[in-house]
């Protein structure tokens, strides 16, 4: 920043006017607007309490340490901490330079989290913050913006905090105009690109790392799409894609916020019949092969998981335009048998009531909510509108799941609590009526009951000690006894309980039980309307990986679990829930190798001649003498602890079962994961790390003494892409 503070110097401004006049220059000063220096904000207007009684001068309580900022004093929305909002407005101001210039920092939240500058009282100019992801600094960076096409007019500068969460707030200082172009961004202001579509993408150009800009695509003024992108300047690492179907032979106008002078952003963007990168991205090297992953952007929670004529649907969250969190949507991929997935155009996004956050979908046999078209039932879902506040939505399709109707009565259940979301439903069948897991806060839940998926009430608040978020709550028979059902219910992190359901209240009957041990599992869901016929209940969690770094570079971020069978046992400790993978994975099999049984000594490696990245294992092995008994997979030790009753894996430690002297073992090895199951369904660990590509080695050893190998097949798989 070079402006001066004529207010604090003015014996040195005196001093340039005379040094300029004797060089026959006209050097009219920089006009401070704003220092932010007293005790108070003086003429500018405040409400709210984000921004307090005056400036700040540091970090406040709880913020991390701040700096960037000029002299001692800055605005900071930070006062209340995250959740506080309000708007700090200047006096009118006479525009006299060619350029404003201030210092900003905080949450990079566009129209929530910026400061605006206001021409006729419409907003000409904005800035945001630039953080929107954990890990970011309290740094304030310079910006100036170019308003000689309103020198003359008078104006009024907004600082706005009206976001809540995660940088949810906004640093700014130092306001001045300048008739001296600073080196700091200059950014043209919505600029705009008109365009007919009339090909199946529109791609636009994304670098990881880049400043976050906002775009807008708008047929006949409406906004269609709104959403935040890495939009590149130059070149970019990657291609984001939009669905252009729906704008067919349509005049489009594309407007970018924030955009510097030299950026070829916006000229970039550009329509094609393919996706750029290539006919088959999903041969990457570092991409699991059989888990899950959507061609580009971010992906997390699995949502609205049913079966429909022949296919799976696999909903998810999902940032079309990003490699990091953020314009959360629906993503789509079908399957006819859990393994071989086929994208799909994002299913729902954003609207007006917020981003899509996590929910459920149902086929609505009886048209309870009036949504059929002919002789097919609609596919309903139900989701989370993550706005201020949260409520819910629903929406239906009657094409098989490929376009959706947003229900014109949403949301269906307004604000509860906290930020209340994630709905998931399920068939009563005697009262002949839904029910609604939805998460409050905390540990709190809730279900509710409804006749058409429009109407909800609340039935009952339960508690889950030690979970949070993404419920799901199913039937499931006990012992393979489909006359002797039981209801589950759990959170995000796998905490459940068993008990019983009367369509009116829930009651627990065991205790809190963890349902896995891995280090890449979360926000499971299970699916409805499985196959007639086929009485199992199937799962597919998150595949949240614990190091963000393991696919960085790619231009596709997260992956999905492997789809695994729930099923419910009696034991003499109590009910509990066993899991395996899904029979369909079978169908990768490609090489088998049969190691004979055999005894097993300290040294010895039976599958010194097995290698592969993509590889399953079904091992029996006679404990005997042996201490440890350990697998090491492509350099990831999988270390079964005999004396212990312990299966350890990078730090994570799961029960190992061992029956009659025999632990049995079924580990599934991809690209940057090892899923491990064993005994009787009890262990179900899912672990993920960045592996060695030139590693393809595998091991079986023992120590502490000798161990049999009663039976070990071991089968090269193939890439389910």
């Amino acid at each position: 920043m070079n402006s001066l503070r004529i207010n604090k110097i003015p014996a040195l401004l005196t001093m340039l006017a005379s040094l300029a006049a004797l060089h026959g220059l006209a050097q009219p000063a920089d006009i401070v607007l704003a220092d932010f220096e007293g005790t108070n904000y003086g003429a500018w207007a405040v409400s709210g309490s984000a921004f307090g009684a005056g400036p700040a001068h540091g970090a406040l309580p709880n913020q991390m340490p701040v700096d960037g900022f000029a002299g001692m004093g800055f605005a900071n929305s930070y006062h209340g901490g995250d959740e506080s909002t309000g708007t700090l407005t200047s006096p009118p101001f006479k525009i006299e330079r060619k350029y404003l210039q201030f210092l900003i920092g905080g949450g990079g939240w566009e129209g929530k989290t910026c400061m605006n500058l206001l021409v006729n009282g419409e907003v000409v100019c904005t800035a945001a913050g630039p953080n929107v992801q954990p890990g970011g600094s309290e740094h304030l960076n310079p910006a100036q913006w170019d308003v000689s096409k309103w020198t003359g007019q008078f104006a009024v500068i907004q600082i706005v905090d009206q976001a809540t969460g995660g940088w949810g707030h906004v640093n700014v200082d130092e306001i001045a105009q300048s008739d001296h172009r600073s080196s700091a961004p200059l950014f043209r202001y919505f600029p705009q690109r008109e365009m007919s579509l009339r090909k199946a993408y529109l791609n636009f150009p994304v670098k990881n790392g880049a400043p976050m800009r906002h775009v807008r695509l708008l047929v006949n003024g409406r906004e269609e799409r709104s959403f935040d992108i890495e939009l590149a300047d130059g070149q970019p690492d990657w291609w984001a894609f939009l669905d252009a179907a729906p704008f067919h032979g349509k005049l489009i106008h594309i407007e970018v916020d924030r955009l510097p002078e030299d950026s070829t952003g916006l000229s970039s963007i550009h329509e094609s019949d393919e996706i750029e990168g290539g006919p088959n991205p999903y041969h990457d090297k570092v991409r699991p092969q059989f888990h899950f992953t959507s061609r580009c952007g971010w992906l997390n929670d699995p949502n609205g998981l049913v079966y429909f004529k022949g296919e799976y649907h696999l909903f998810y969250q999902h940032n079309p335009y990003g490699w990091n969190w953020g314009n959360m949507s629906w993503g789509h991929a079908v399957s006819p048998d859990l393994v071989h997935w086929k994208e799909l155009p994002v299913a729902l996004y954003p609207d007006e009531h917020g981003v899509m956050y996590s929910g459920s979908a149902v086929v609505d046999w009886n048209n309870t909510a009036g949504f059929q078209k002919g002789n097919e039932p609609a596919l309903v879902a139900m989701m989370t509108a993550a706005g201020d506040p949260f409520t819910q939505e629903i929406a239906y399709s009657n094409d098989r799941g490929r376009t959706w109707v947003k229900y014109p009565g949403n949301p269906v259940l307004g604000h509860i609590a906290a930020q209340n979301r994630d709905p998931k439903l399920a068939w009563y069948a005697p009262e002949s009526k839904w029910v609604m897991a939805l998460y409050l806060d905390h540990s709190d839940y809730a279900l509710f009951e409804s006749r058409d998926l429009k109407r909800w009430t609340k039935i009952q608040d339960l508690t889950l000690p030690g979970d949070a978020e993404c419920p799901n709550f199913f039937e499931i028979p006990l012992d393979g006894n489909p006359r002797n059902l039981r209801w589950v219910f759990y959170g995000a992190s796998g905490v459940y309980v068993i008990g019983a359901f009367n369509g009116h209240s829930f009651q627990p009957e065991t205790r809190p039980q963890h349902l896995q041990n891995g280090n890449c599992w979360y926000a499971s869901q299970v699916y409805s309307d499985c196959p007639a016929g086929d009485g199992r209940c199937i799962l597919i969690p998150w595949g949240r990986l614990p190091d963000g770094n393991i696919f960085r570079g790619e231009p596709f971020n997260q992956m999905m679990g492997l789809p695994v069978e729930l099923t419910l046992h009696s034991g003499n400790s109590g009910e509990s829930l066993g899991v395996a993978p899904v029979r369909e994975l079978q169908a990768l099999r490609q090489v088998s190798h049969v190691i004979k049984p055999q005894w097993l000594s300290p040294g010895d490696n039976p599958l010194a001649d097995v290698h592969g990245d993509l590889l399953e294992f079904q091992a029996r092995i006679a404990v005997a003498t042996a201490k440890n008994i350990s697998f090491v997979l492509r350099g990831v030790p999988v270390l079964c602890d005999v004396i212990h009753r312990q299966v350890v894996c990078m730090g994570n430690h799961a029960p190992l079962v061992i029956e009659n002297g025999i632990l049995s073992l079924h580990i599934y090895l991809d690209r940057a994961t090892v899923d491990i199951f064993g005994g009787d369904g009890s262990l179900y660990m899912p672990m993920a790390c960045a592996m060695e590509p030139n590693d393809l080695n595998v091991a079986l050893t023992c120590q502490g003494g000798n161990a049999r190998i009663v039976s070990l097949n071991v089968f090269e798989l193939k890439s389910a892409w």
